[in-house]
């Protein structure tokens, strides 16, 4: 499941994604960023996994395809995880997105905010 968080900079979509995703999350949560990006250019985004599980097959495709459209369209990207596996998808993506991707401990969520709305 993606849950959209609130984010106080309109450049910033934040989300929560918890158990396993399946294709209908990524049909809430493209679009969303798919107008973020067509407001502002480019996008961030602020992901806090949560008993997270990973994907069904057919949102793992969604997600390969999502990463493949969207690589040079997000700017910065924090993720907040809270075990080992989540900082290692961290090291995983770079190498599929043009965005600056920093990965934060779910104790550290405050700082994931911070940098992620920072213009440093």
């Amino acid at each position: 499941m993606i849950e959209r968080l609130t984010s106080s900079d309109d450049r910033v979509l934040a989300f929560k994604l918890s158990g396993k995703l399946h294709d209908e999350d990524y049909k809430t949560f493209v679009p969303l960023i798919d107008e973020s990006i067509a407001a502002h250019g480019k996008t961030r985004v602020l992901a806090v996994f949560h008993d997270f599980s990973g994907w069904d097959a057919a949102a793992l495709w969604d997600d390969i395809k999502f990463s493949t459209t969207h690589c040079t369209k997000i700017e910065r990207l924090a993720l907040v995880g809270e075990s080992t596996w989540e900082k290692y998808m961290a090291s995983v993506c770079k190498p599929f997105t043009m965005a600056t991707i920093k990965y934060f401990d779910v104790s550290e969520l405050d700082a994931a905010w911070a940098w992620v709305t920072s213009d440093a």
